[in-house]
C-alpha cells in the first residue's frame, strides 16, 4: 500500500486531474450568492495543477442554488420546471464566475453540459470524450455540469458526484478530488458521533463501507456519502485514484499538501489498463481486416488507419467493438470502431485525406484510435 508522502506525490504528478466542487462551497447558504472569494482562491489551486503538468477538468455544482436566488424562489424542494428554471439563470451566472476567476491565470475555460443519455448512449458517450479530449489538448480547462435545463429524474446523474467519476472515467483521469463539505469517510455522521472513526486509506469497497454510508447534511447539495462511495466505486474500477477533502479551506487542494484530512480511495489498477480490459472484454459486432503494414503499426503503439483496411464484416456502428484481424485470420485485439459498417466499407484502403470526398463529410483519421484499442 502507497504511503502518504506517495499519494500525495501522485496527486502532483497527475496527468488529468478532475475535481468535483458541490454547492455547499460555492454558495452561500444564507444568503444565495457566490463565494467569489474562494472561488478565487480555488483557481489558484487549479493554476497550480496546470503548472505542475496536470490537465484540470471541474466538476461544478451551483446552477440551481444561484438561479433560485435570483429568481426569488423560496428555500426547500423546488418543483421539476423551477428547478429547470433556476437552473437556466444560474448557468450563466456560474459559468461567468469560473471564466472571470481563471482569466486571472491566462485559463481558457469551456462550459460542458450533460445528461446521464450522453454516457449511456456510446455514440454521445465518444463525442463527449473526443470533445474533451480536444478541449483538453488545445489547453483548456473544461467546466461540467449536468444539463439541469433539460434534465428530469429519469435523465439525469442526480448528484455531482457520480458526474463527476463519469467524467474521470470519460477522460481516462488518475485522480478525482471531491472537495465537499466533509473531510472524508467516516463509520459515522462525526456532526453527531464524536467516536466516529475516519478511514483514510480504502483499497476497496466493500459491504462494510457501503453500509457506512450517510446522506447530505448541508441543504444545498444533492448527494450525501453514499453518492461519494458510488463515485469511489466507479472511479476505481477505471483505474482512477478518488479523495474526498473538505472543501472549506480557501485553497483546499494546497491543503492537501499541506496535511489536511482526507479519504483516499486506492485503485489496483491504471486508468490506460482499466480501459484496456473493459475494450477486450466486449463481445465484437463486427470484424475488420487489415494488411500486414497496419498490423505492425499497431504493434509499435499506432492507430489504425483506413489504409490499412481490406475488409469488414458485421452490422456494427460507430463506437461499436470489433474484432481486428489480419487477412490470413490472425487476431490482433479488439478496439471501439470510429466509423459504421457502411462508412467503413467506403472508406477502407483510402488514405484518411480523402475520407471527406468519400463520404461527404469530415470525419476522424483514424478508423481505430489507439487509445480505443485492446492488443
Amino acid at each position: 500500500m502507497a504511503s502518504l508522502s506517495e499519494r500525495l506525490d501522485g496527486l502532483r504528478g497527475a496527468k488529468t486531474l478532475v475535481l468535483k466542487i458541490g454547492s455547499a462551497l460555492l454558495v452561500d447558504a444564507s444568503t444565495g450568492r457566490l463565494k467569489a472569494a474562494w472561488l478565487h482562491c480555488l483557481a489558484e489551486d487549479v493554476a497550480d495543477a496546470r503548472a505542475r503538468g496536470s490537465q484540470v477538468v471541474l466538476v461544478s455544482s451551483g446552477s440551481i442554488a444561484l438561479g433560485r436566488q435570483v429568481l426569488g424562489y423560496p428555500k426547500g424542494p423546488l418543483a421539476l420546471e423551477q428547478a429547470q428554471a433556476a437552473a437556466a439563470v444560474g448557468q450563466i451566472r456560474l459559468a461567468r464566475a469560473w471564466e472571470e476567476a481563471l482569466a486571472v491565470h491566462d485559463i481558457t475555460t469551456a462550459q460542458v453540459l450533460v445528461t446521464l443519455e450522453d454516457s449511456a448512449d456510446r455514440r454521445r458517450y465518444l463525442n463527449s470524450r473526443a470533445t474533451l479530449a480536444q478541449l483538453l489538448a488545445a489547453g483548456a480547462v473544461p467546466i461540467v455540469n449536468e444539463n439541469d435545463t433539460v434534465a428530469t429524474d429519469e435523465i439525469r446523474f442526480g448528484d455531482n458526484d457520480r458526474l463527476a467519476a463519469q467524467v474521470a472515467v470519460t477522460v481516462g483521469a488518475d485522480h478525482l478530488v471531491l472537495l465537499s463539505d466533509v473531510d472524508g469517510l467516516y463509520s459515522d455522521n462525526p456532526q453527531i458521533n464524536s467516536d466516529a472513526k475516519h478511514f483514510e486509506i480504502v483499497s476497496e469497497i466493500t459491504p462494510e463501507i457501503e453500509a457506512v454510508a450517510g446522506e447530505g447534511v448541508s441543504g444545498l447539495s444533492k448527494g450525501g456519502m453514499k453518492t461519494k462511495v458510488m463515485a469511489a466505486k466507479t472511479a476505481m474500477q477505471a483505474g482512477c485514484a478518488m479523495l474526498i477533502a473538505h472543501g472549506g479551506a480557501l485553497r483546499p487542494v494546497q491543503a492537501v499538501f499541506d496535511g489536511a484530512r482526507a479519504s483516499w480511495f486506492v485503485p489496483k489498477t491504471t486508468p490506460k489498463a482499466a480501459r484496456k480490459a473493459w475494450i477486450a472484454s466486449m463481445k465484437p459486432q463486427g470484424v475488420i481486416s487489415i494488411d500486414p503494414g497496419a498490423a505492425t503499426a499497431l504493434s509499435s503503439g499506432k492507430s489504425l488507419l483506413p489504409a490499412g483496411v481490406r475488409g469488414a464484416e458485421g452490422t456494427f456502428r460507430r463506437g461499436d467493438p470489433v474484432e481486428i484481424k489480419t487477412t490470413n485470420g490472425q487476431q490482433i485485439g479488439m478496439g471501439l470502431i470510429g466509423y459504421s459498417f457502411e462508412e467503413t466499407q467506403k472508406i477502407a484502403g483510402h488514405k484518411s485525406g480523402e475520407i471527406a470526398e468519400i463520404l461527404g463529410y469530415d470525419g476522424r483519421a483514424a478508423l481505430i484510435h489507439r487509445d480505443d484499442m485492446a492488443l
